[in-house]
């Protein structure tokens, strides 16, 4: 350590580049996270919050709300099985709020009106005003992000092209679906706002979308053959199955995979370089007695100075730029998210770093110090 550390305070500048490069590398794989994690949160908070662990839809609905339509009736039948501790329906459409009585463009706002049972495992904890009640059917808890558009406690809203009005009874925190603010609503009442088409409930008794189920080492194949004509999978699956979460997610993935790849190769040359521009001396430290262990010892410890250095910048500027950054970007940095990309990157130098000693120790000291001046 003490020869890598009297190094780098000899070379400042050529070490400086390195940290530079580093830096802007970490910065924006930090960045990409960020806004990967945004996204993915904005799409489907609302089922990572929520206190279930499996999900029962139609059969044939890939795993998706919208395609999917079955009875209540299933509820009890799911309860009923082993090792589920409780189920609960959910139904899940789109919708138009409308601010007041305004129908102009700029005062609608489209929100994904959830329909639950009031006081079910479903429900949010709600931050500010009450939860949902049975006796109030057409109260209902938003996310807070509505505060943003303008509405507030006690607000009433109709729906575009629905004679429907709702009053806002409560906020809750951390709950979008599909990248729209959700709205949770009495499943009588989401029932007379899904279904107001005739028809559109295709003649089933009680129509929801979904089953929610609570319970552990269940075995969704068993839920499949005890519920007629269902498909049951895990949350996780349930989340994946949401309309273009997959496809998000996979961009942000590459995208990251790709930088990491090109950190990488870039980091590996540019440690490759500076070793073979110090050869004739390595070759005299070899000459000297220095075993290639202590040579790579120091080639090492440059290189995890160096990373730490450049990741620990990369964090400060990441969390100075989310900061600044407008208050609609779908950007979350999580500690454990930092934690891992950091822990990636630090491998990923090291690594890159092992060409370089490999290097060392093919170093002739003979042949080193013939070519020294």
């Amino acid at each position: 350590m003490f020869l890598a550390l009297k190094e780098l305070m000899h070379s400042k500048m050529k070490f400086l580049m390195i940290v530079i490069i580093f830096v802007l590398v970490a910065w924006l794989v930090f960045i990409l996270s960020g806004l990967g994690n945004g996204l993915s949160t904005l799409a489907a908070s609302t089922f990572q919050n929520m206190k279930a662990d499996y999900v029962v839809f139609e059969q044939g609905a890939q795993s998706t709300m919208g395609k999917s339509l079955i009875s209540d009736e299933l509820v009890a039948q799911a309860e009923k099985l082993s090792n589920v501790t409780a189920a609960s329906p959910m139904g899940s459409t789109m919708a138009t709020a409308l601010k007041g009585n305004s129908t102009k463009n700029e005062d609608k706002v489209d929100i994904a009106m959830l329909g639950i049972l009031p006081g079910s495992f479903l429900e949010p904890t709600v931050i500010e005003g009450e939860g949902l009640s049975i006796a109030n059917p057409t109260g209902v808890i938003v996310n807070k992000t509505m505060k943003d558009e303008g509405f507030k406690l006690g607000d009433t809203f109709q729906l575009d092209g629905s004679t429907q009005a709702l009053t806002i009874i409560g906020f809750v925190d951390n709950q979008t679906y599909n990248h729209l603010s959700a709205v949770f609503v009495p499943m009588s009442e989401w029932r007379k706002i899904a279904f107001a088409a005739p028809g559109s409930d295709k003649g089933i008794a009680g129509p929801i979308n979904a089953i929610m189920l609570q319970g552990k080492h269940i075995d969704p194949t068993y839920i499949s053959s005890k519920l007629s004509n269902t498909d049951a999978v895990t949350r996780g699956a349930a989340i994946h199955g949401m309309p273009g979460y997959k496809e998000e997610n996979g961009s942000i993935m590459m995208m990251l995979g790709f930088l990491l790849a090109i950190s990488a190769f870039v980091l590996g040359v540019f440690f490759y370089v500076i070793t073979m521009q110090k050869t004739n001396q390595f070759g005299v430290m070899k000459a000297i007695g220095a075993r290639n262990g202590f040579l790579s010892t120091a080639i090492v410890s440059q290189v995890v100075v160096l990373s730490l250095t450049s990741i620990v910048i990369g964090v400060l500027l990441t969390y100075g730029t989310a900061a600044i950054m407008p208050k609609g970007m779908p950007f979350k940095l999580e500690t454990n998210l930092v934690i891992e990309y950091s822990v990636i990157l630090l491998v990923i130098a090291v690594l890159s770093s092992l060409v370089s000693v490999r290097k060392i120790t093919m170093i002739d000291p003979l042949k080193a110090l013939g070519r020294a001046e």
